[in-house]
């Protein structure tokens, strides 16, 4: 379906984020008008073809669908209480990182306004957006998604996950928390070389493929667990993933071992309830299951 370019949306929010989403859509030539807290950072999207409002009540009135790209979730609910009058009757699409409960609460409060309400996880960086690569997670209004899929799909490749509007949040979080902790092991790793005199260039030119390859161990993983059944044969044993020695190689470095050691704390408190012989997927029991 190709977007309507007759179609005005307002954007709040034009920090890199929202400036990279507003910019997309200039050139895409649909009819876009701005709104940031802080003035100064409209003028490239003005001489582009945006329009710059005020106010946000200014913005918010400017256009049947409004997209919220803020800080957190509290500037959102900043920005919008004094508007619900205004935004009664338009549509709502909020791409400000919250959590799961927070994007419920802002689903019921749009709901209880007469709202329509779309939340988005935004899987890229803001040079991504309009990218191959970019990708975006919504969840809340099937009518919504559907309705603007045309202009969502300028920014990224969207996904939809249910009218669970805290659905969206959720998958952005463990995604991205994957991630950071994949980014603090390489970080480890280019720590325990540098007394080496090895360049973390040098060790990212190893560990990219290396990682990229292990990521291929996911899916048998994955089938572990939703299996729930540890001690299917070939798995690595949770006696044998022992860290001990990369903890100590550590501190022989002069490093710190805190994320290697935070890995082997799940596999020991397995090792520990008797569950020793069983393969390392294990250690998701201990995340699960925290300690008291």
């Amino acid at each position: 379906m190709a977007q309507d370019h007759d179609t005005h949306v307002s954007i709040l929010g034009l920090g890199a984020m929202g400036g990279a989403l507003a910019e997309t859509l200039v050139k895409a030539g649909l009819r876009t008008t701005v709104w940031n807290r802080s003035a100064g950072k409209a003028e490239i999207l003005v001489a582009r073809g945006a329009t710059e409002s005020a106010s946000a009540a200014e913005a918010v009135r400017a256009s049947p669908l409004v997209i919220v790209c803020l800080f957190d979730h509290d500037s959102v609910h900043e920005v919008l209480d004094p508007l619900v009058a205004d935004l009664a009757g338009r549509t709502l699409i909020n791409v400000t990182t919250t959590k799961p409960e927070q994007a419920r609460e802002l689903a019921a409060w749009a709901a209880g306004a007469g709202i329509a309400y779309l939340d988005g996880g935004i899987m890229a960086v803001p040079a991504m957006i309009g990218r191959p690569g970019a990708s975006i997670l919504y969840s809340g209004s099937e009518e919504v998604f559907r309705e603007h899929a045309a202009l969502l799909d300028l920014w990224a490749t969207s996904t939809y996950y249910g009218e669970d509007a805290g659905l969206a949040s959720l998958y952005d979080l463990a995604l991205l928390s994957s991630m950071y902790v994949m980014f603090a092991g390489f970080m480890h790793g280019a720590a325990l070389l540098a007394p080496a005199g090895v360049s973390a260039g040098r060790f990212a030119e190893l560990a990219a493929p290396w990682l990229t390859a292990m990521t291929g161990a996911f899916e048998g993983f994955a089938e572990v667990v939703d299996g729930g059944d540890y001690q299917v044969p070939g798995q690595q044993s949770l006696e044998f993933s022992n860290l001990r020695l990369f903890i100590e190689t550590s501190e022989e470095q002069g490093v710190s071992a805190e994320p290697i050691a935070m890995v082997q704390r799940l596999i020991q408190r397995q090792v520990d309830a008797g569950h020793g012989t069983e393969g390392f997927a294990r250690i998701i029991e201990s995340i699960k299951h925290p300690v008291a």
